[in-house]
């Protein structure tokens, strides 16, 4: 497998990062995680021709994940490639087909396939020799979190979550775990991570936990300066250490 980090950042605007969103290349097969504003842009800058993209996996339906859906499903249609099936929680077809009514001129004009799933379950998009396990995180809206597992691989990407058992529990025996870490050590936040909230789960329950690499991902600006403190807190607790993401990064699982 390999990783392409599209977006690393949030809803807030910041120098070199753009909203959430990660490919997972399988078997030369790329899988958009997530799709927030910005991503279609980076796609086009990284090693991805937006026509590649026909399976989307989203964690949650906030904008900053889900923004350039649409965007990437028109330039698509405009390249000719009209077919596309996404993965996301429940309501993600209620809010595709909000989306089409407003957009009414696509109608007929794409072929979009929605499965929602829900934690527990255990999906493999078409064509991909994969398996990818669903869990719920700790967010102000519906959140999943996702465990990827092909060819003897394993990732997990935690979505826009607190530190929490479902998640950590897709964590036995992984080769990259992609969190988010939003705010910086010390900041008082619900619904997200921070650098000490993650330690602190770790100091509680690590042993459970075996895991190559970290890397953190979805940075508010606030995180700005703070980066290599992050680190140094949490690469005690993993293997091969801990890294935070940039945007158009790529790394080898």
């Amino acid at each position: 497998m390999k990783i392409t980090f599209l977006g690393t950042g949030v809803a807030i605007p910041q120098p070199g990062r753009v909203q959430s969103g990660m490919i997972i290349e399988i078997d030369s097969k790329p899988i958009l995680f997530d799709c927030g504003g910005g991503v279609l842009n980076r796609i086009f800058e990284s090693s991805y021709d937006h026509t590649d993209i026909d399976t989307i996996v989203l964690s949650h339906l906030h904008l900053d994940h889900v923004s350039d859906v649409l965007c990437l499903i028109k330039a698509n249609w405009l390249c000719d490639k009209t077919d596309v099936t996404i993965y996301g929680p429940k309501g993600t077809q209620q809010w595709i087909s909000g989306l089409l009514e407003v957009y009414d001129y696509m109608q007929g004009n794409v072929d979009i396939s929605v499965t929602e799933v829900a934690a527990g379950e255990v999906f493999a998009p078409d064509g991909v020799n994969c398996n990818i396990t669903c869990a719920s995180g700790v967010h102000s809206v519906p959140s999943l979190g996702y465990r990827i597992e092909s060819g003897g691989a394993t990732v997990v990407y935690s979505g826009d979550t607190e530190p929490c058992g479902p998640i950590m529990n897709l964590c036995g025996d992984v080769d990259v775990l992609v969190h988010e870490c939003s705010f910086p050590i010390g900041f008082e936040v619900t619904n997200h991570t921070t650098p000490d909230m993650l330690a602190g789960y770790m100091d509680e329950h690590g042993q459970d936990i075996n895991v190559d690499r970290l890397y953190l991902t979805h940075l508010y600006p606030h995180m700005q300066g703070h980066e290599g403190e992050s680190v140094e807190l949490l690469q005690q607790y993993f293997k091969r250490g801990a890294w935070v993401a940039s945007d158009l990064l790529e790394i080898e699982v």
